[in-house]
């Protein structure tokens, strides 16, 4: 079982930035792909993106895409979320993930505990 822990969620301004982390207790955890996903108030949960074992490649969602990157830290079993031109949509609880690929579609299999995120008008 792989235990996640967010970190870096806050409260910021339209435009600002905030970078989430997530640490993986895992020994390996370059075995694994990771995800980070969200869920706003009263919606369902919904992918942003995930990277590869290697971190070689990522994918977004489109409403995040050119805004947000993903990254991780083998060596450190890290993996981050760097949020820029934060809009207030973009107002949710954010969940890291490790991840498996179904079809053109990513689900998460094991989960943080969330971080909230707020991006006031």
């Amino acid at each position: 079982q792989v235990q996640l822990i967010e970190s870096g969620g806050g409260s910021v301004q339209a435009g600002g930035s905030l970078r989430l982390s997530c640490a993986a207790s895992i020994r390996t955890v370059s075995d694994i792909h990771m995800a980070w996903f969200r869920q706003a108030p009263g919606k369902e949960r919904e992918f942003v993106g995930r990277i590869s074992r290697s971190g070689g490649s990522t994918s977004y969602a489109d409403s995040v895409k050119g805004r947000f990157t993903i990254s991780r830290d083998n060596a450190r079993n890290m993996v981050y979320l760097q949020m820029n031109s934060l809009k207030p949509e973009d107002t949710a609880v954010y969940y890291c993930a490790v991840a498996h690929q179904e079809g053109s579609s990513w689900r998460g299999d094991s989960w943080g505990q969330g971080a909230q995120v707020t991006v006031s008008s």
